[in-house]
């Protein structure tokens, strides 16, 4: 008997078939535009792009222009590209119009379907983003489809690593601009948290964006934030001393959970470790966990978990005396991102290798948080609709599955089930060797690099050739993907690296022109290579159709059924046929740490013999749930990290918005005086309560803050001892006192000069009370999680904390710039743009995108100016063996230029981090304006 659901979508249609069927017009009109639209000379087609503006203008809606705008981009497709848009294709576009995902299959064309949406929400002229998870993408595609674009009149501009500010000034300038995720999260961080004047920033406000494989952004990259950090003290030898004391833990002195992925010392554990501690001289007490031990015990248990939890050629690699992490969904090393809170450094003790100094965070934000950021968004993949909740959910978009042009003629065959790895690996390159006797092509999808190269020496020794495709050979990964599907070939490709890239049967034709007609000049013997290759690929073709098309096998299921969808989905492009089958064991992770613990005991009691499989619809059904159990874990994680970032993005809102104020004003002589009355009332307020008797006023703490603020001595006794007096009145002899000082100042130095500095000042100062304040969140971030052990939900307990600490930073940014103003003298034949703040020159970005390399700057040992900023304790760029603070970073040697002349453009150069502040707060400097 059928359920209701099931019964009310036999009659009804389900909500997907019925959101299209209302497209269906549309595409019809579209279609009956055609035959009009091809008649149109070139010059009348690219005049289509004014009259759509005008019609903006007068008032019309970009709905209202979507069937010609449509019907006007596909005509241009056709004339430049020699690509017609299909009907389903079309459909596509709407669905990115009407910001929502588009789910097509591979081989579909969503890199032309996106330039429909692309075409008509550029009109208007505020700017569309496309966004690829790669740089190679990102510049195919932009080269590719602003054939297109350019003949309709748009401008197309590329964002990749290594550009200039002008260059990606001008690209964000464009009706179109191309760039990876990345990219764009850390050139808002940059315009918001190092530019000091609206016309240094790159970025212009969002309007509409597209996300290509949308999938692999916002749900999988979306795990860890986007992060600008600065380097801070060198702790090299403190990580190298617990590497070495953890490395002679036992077994029993630890406890791990592979599930949750943590680990705990026993109690036993920690008297070892306790021990180890005091022989090295490392413990201030006899206890780990005594107050003055706290960093030590955060730096043991990174430590501990870099031995235990961390596993190399798994969770990271070692190339070129560093350790580069790899991610678990993709199998791509990402370069320049590193891990938080002391594990990389740990890692790099662990490993030997140059340890990096730990790293200060000077501006962050999660991906949710930057695309929610857009008025308008959108996505497509070929694999969506498994996390259609958490896209709803987190960025409010629907998930809308998109008919394939052609029936998908692939098999789909049920999974192989084996009790051990080895038996499953004998099963696989059985399969692959009858597959290559055939000549059909075989795609071998593995979980980590070491499965994949376990497998290659598996392939080696039988000798069949083969590719392997992972972290560790993503350079040639587009063309080793793109030629996957050629006669016999064998590719092993961890995690489906190189999405993006169109796996053709008999090979891809462009790439294998591009590769091997390179450096041909002569135009006769390259147009006769061109047609040789075309004709090869097409008899080859003709062969792989013939063995049965593309073979996708998969050595186990991964813990998302989106990620095997992405496999499987490599196959069975356009209608070609196909075949997928995965090959799984009890010795899988995911059965290891999530499978019924008593299935081999069953299996072998049911009288499965070595080598035999079992392969039963069930089985996949039991594996898709555990996959559902995982999936809905990771979500919950997910969601928990943009809850706790949404309260810093509150935060992170006001401060960008009020740096923007500061830049976009021509003084902030208001602002300032505001801030000096609210310092002014608050040390009021704090040493003479409201409402207070004289014998509870704190007249001597109240004279020392104002000498500590403002810097000038008043008669406060004297006030005191009047008859009469109270809080209003000694706060109205304060603030007539300290406007004066200030009003004095300003007409010392002239109006305009004193503007700039307090300009310049009040950026610096909010600049570092911010860089500070997410230091302090981060720490609460890590401890609030342990709360929950009191019955108190730390989600709130970080809020509140948060909160708090906020409030406490607007106020000490509010004293910081009072106090400095206030004390500074400065020389009046200095230019003031001198003063003003520069931005770091040695920040660090961590990238997530796995294929961006690092950017480093050319370094000539004798040009300082080409140094940058360097970490104190880097080594120097002089080439003496010293590290930087004692040689070219040394400011009081006489080799570094005369400190006169250094103080005439900074009033603190050349002051040491422990001498006493010039300010005269009585602090060192480096806890006072050492800190700017």
């Amino acid at each position: 008997m059928l359920g209701f659901n099931t019964l009310a979508k036999k009659i009804f249609g389900s909500a997907n078939e019925r959101y299209l069927t209302k497209l269906k017009p549309k595409v019809a009109a579209i279609n009956a535009l055609e035959p009009e639209f091809e008649k149109l000379s070139d010059d009348a087609l690219k005049a289509k792009t004014q009259e759509f503006r005008d019609r903006l203008a007068e008032g019309a809606k970009l709905d209202d222009l979507l069937v010609e705008a449509f019907a006007t981009v596909r005509e241009a497709s056709k004339r430049t590209l020699g690509m017609r848009h299909y009907d389903v294709q079309l459909i596509g576009g709407m669905v990115l119009n009407d910001s929502s995902i588009a789910e097509m299959k591979t081989g579909e064309g969503k890199t032309l379907v996106a330039t429909l949406a692309v075409y008509l929400n550029a009109l208007p002229g505020k700017g569309v983003h496309v966004v690829t998870v790669n740089d190679y993408l990102a510049s195919r595609d932009a080269e590719w489809m602003s054939q297109v674009y350019s003949f309709l009149g748009l401008t197309t501009g590329i964002i990749v690593p290594g550009k200039t500010d002008e260059e990606r000034r001008e690209a964000y300038a464009c009706d179109i601009t191309y760039a990876t995720n990345n990219e764009l999260g850390f050139d808002y961080l940059r315009d918001n948290s190092s530019k000091y004047s609206s016309d240094e920033m790159v970025q212009r406000p969002f309007n509409y964006a597209i996300i290509d494989e949308v999938d692999s952004i916002l749900v999988d990259e979306a795990r860890t934030p986007l992060i600008i950090s600065g380097p801070t003290e060198d702790k090299s030898e403190l990580y190298i001393s617990l590497d070495a004391i953890i490395a002679q833990l036992a077994e029993e002195d630890y406890e791990k959970d592979e599930k949750q992925k943590t680990v705990s010392l026993t109690e036993d554990g920690t008297e070892h470790v306790e021990q180890l501690l005091q022989e090295a001289g490392l413990m201030k007490s006899g206890n780990l966990y005594d107050y003055e031990n706290t960093a030590i015990v955060h730096h043991v248990d990174q430590a501990l978990k870099a031995h235990t939890m961390f596993t190399r050629d798994i969770d990271y690699i070692v190339k070129d005396n560093r350790v580069i992490i790899i991610d678990e969904f993709t199998g791509r090393m990402m370069e320049g991102r590193r891990y938080s809170g002391g594990l990389h450094q740990a890692l790099e003790a662990k490993e030997g290798v140059e340890i990096q100094p730990e790293n200060q965070t000077l501006a962050s934000i999660t991906f949710q948080n930057y695309f929610r950021m857009y008025p308008k968004l959108a996505g497509m993949t070929g694999t969506a609709l498994t996390e259609a909740e958490e896209f709803g959910d987190i960025y409010s978009l629907g998930v809308v599955e998109i008919p394939t042009n052609l029936p998908i003629a692939r098999i789909d065959e049920h999974d192989e089930f084996y009790r051990t790895a080895k038996e499953k690996f004998d099963a696989i390159l059985v399969e692959i060797e009858e597959a290559a006797k055939k000549g059909q092509p075989v795609l071998v999808g593995t979980v980590s690099i070491e499965k994949s190269e376990v497998l290659s020496e598996f392939l080696k020794k039988k000798k069949i050739k083969h590719q392997v495709l992972n972290a560790r050979h993503h350079e040639q990964e587009a063309y080793i993907v793109a030629q996957a599907g050629r006669l016999g070939a064998v590719t092993i490709a961890t995690n489906m690296a190189g999405r993006g890239t169109d796996i053709q049967l008999g090979g891809n034709v462009e790439m294998r022109i591009e590769a091997e007609c390179a450096g041909i000049e002569d135009e006769a013997k390259r147009a006769e290579m061109i047609e040789r290759i075309k004709a090869e690929v097409k008899v080859e073709k003709q062969k792989v159709i013939d063995a049965g098309g593309l073979y996708i096998m998969a050595t186990e299921r991964h813990e998302s059924r989106r990620i095997d969808n992405q496999l499987r989905g490599r196959s069975g492009r356009q209608g070609d046929p196909g075949r997928s089958k995965f090959f799984l064991s009890l010795q899988d992770d995911l059965m290891r740490i999530f499978g019924p613990e008593r299935m081999d005991s069953m299996l072998v009691r049911l009288g499965i013999e070595e080598g035999e499989a079992i392969i039963h619809p069930w089985i996949n059904k039991a594996i898709e749930k555990a996959q559902q159990k995982v999936e809905a874990r990771n979500y919950d994680i997910r969601k928990n990290l943009v809850k706790f970032d949404d309260v810093m993005n509150d935060q992170r809102r006001v401060i960008y918005e009020q740096r923007r104020e500061i830049m976009d004003s021509d003084n902030v002589h208001e602002t300032i005086a505001d801030m000096r009355a609210d310092v002014a009332a608050h040390i009021i307020e704090t040493r003479i309560p409201p409402k207070s008797y004289p014998e509870q006023w704190d007249i001597e703490g109240l004279g020392e803050d104002i000498r500590r603020v403002f810097g000038i001595d008043l008669p406060v006794q004297e006030w005191a001892d009047e008859e009469g007096v109270d809080d209003t009145g000694f706060l109205e002899r304060l603030e007539e006192s300290v406007n004066a000082l200030a009003e004095e100042k300003r007409l010392r130095y002239g109006p305009d000069f004193w503007d700039h500095i307090e300009k310049n000042f009040l950026l610096q100062v909010v600049d570092q009370e911010w860089k500070d304040h997410l230091q302090y969140l981060d720490h609460l971030r890590q401890s609030v999680g342990l709360r929950a052990y009191g019955q108190r939900d730390p989600l709130n307990e970080y809020k509140t904390e948060a909160f708090s600490l906020f409030e406490a930073m607007l106020y000490h940014t509010r004293e910081s710039i009072v106090q400095l103003l206030s004390r500074v003298e400065l020389q009046t034949e200095i230019d003031p743009d001198d003063l003003a703040p520069k931005a770091p020159d040695a920040i660090i970005e961590q990238h997530i995108d796995p294929t961006t390399g690092e950017n480093e700057a050319g370094i000539d040992p004798n040009d300082t100016s080409s140094w940058g900023n360097v970490p104190r304790n880097a080594p120097c760029p002089c080439g003496s063996g010293k590290k930087y603070k004692h040689c070219h970073g040394d400011m009081a040697s006489s080799q570094h230029g005369a400190l006169l002349a250094a103080q005439a453009t900074n009033p603190f150069s050349g002051v040491g981090r422990n001498d006493p502040c010039p300010c005269g707060s009585g602090k060192k400097f480096k806890h006072c304006h050492g800190a700017l």
